[in-house]
């Protein structure tokens, strides 16, 4: 089975797959060697045509007939595919609360991402969990001497677009705001942006239907 070309792939399915991966991880620990995509379907509330879509697009190999897809394989093909298994090095900009959480949460090895080093303005800020936190002025060099692809924002909204600006100059190719504004960035640059406010709206949302239901 041949991996897509990524641009051919769906947001959901992309989002989706860390799901699968965490829970063949689980199958995986109770001893599961194989494993059908009804039985993928059935416990992750899925349909089996949604599964064989969803696995198509990161599987090297096929699943057998009788015996499903070797749980083995489905964990080392969506790492590789999700590119887990090459772990690449991150900056954050932005020490405050947010920022030192990132910078502590070290769950992020898992998923291939390893935060090396914090920036603040904060001169009082030195260090995190271990990790050094420099002053802005030592950002650029640090980066382009270090090759680093990844930046992550977590500084007040008003400062987020010059922070963006300074990582595009610096080499960063993706960036992953948690600053409540949209960053205008060319093209060819990658964004993750993160609203804890929609999210939240959304929880808040469905709360209200629940009751509504009682």
């Amino acid at each position: 089975m041949d991996n897509k070309a990524n641009e051919n792939i769906s947001l959901t399915t992309l989002q989706r797959l860390p799901n699968y991966l965490r829970y063949f991880k689980a199958m995986a620990e109770q001893g599961t060697e194989y494993l059908s995509s009804v039985t993928i379907a059935k416990d992750l509330n899925l349909t089996p045509m949604v599964v064989k879509k969803d696995l198509s697009v990161a599987l090297i190999t096929d699943g057998k007939p009788k015996l499903g897809y070797q749980v083995a394989a489905l964990i080392s093909d969506i790492e590789q595919f999700l590119g887990y298994d090459n772990t690449q090095d991150a900056v954050i900009v932005g020490v405050g609360q947010l920022g030192k959480a990132l910078m502590s949460y070290e769950g992020f090895s898992h998923y291939g991402l390893n935060i090396i080093v914090g920036f603040d303005i904060d001169e009082h800020v030195r260090d995190v969990n271990g990790k050094k936190v420099l002053p802005m002025n030592k950002f650029r060099n640090l980066v382009e001497r270090m090759k680093i692809h990844i930046g992550i924002i977590t500084v007040p909204k008003e400062n987020a677009q010059e922070v963006a600006e300074l990582m595009i100059r610096s080499g960063i190719r993706a960036i992953w705001n948690w600053a409540p504004v949209q960053l205008n960035v060319p093209e060819q640059i990658a964004v993750k942006q993160e609203d804890l406010a929609a999210s939240l709206a959304v929880l808040s949302n469905r709360l209200k239907e629940l009751i509504k239901k009682e």
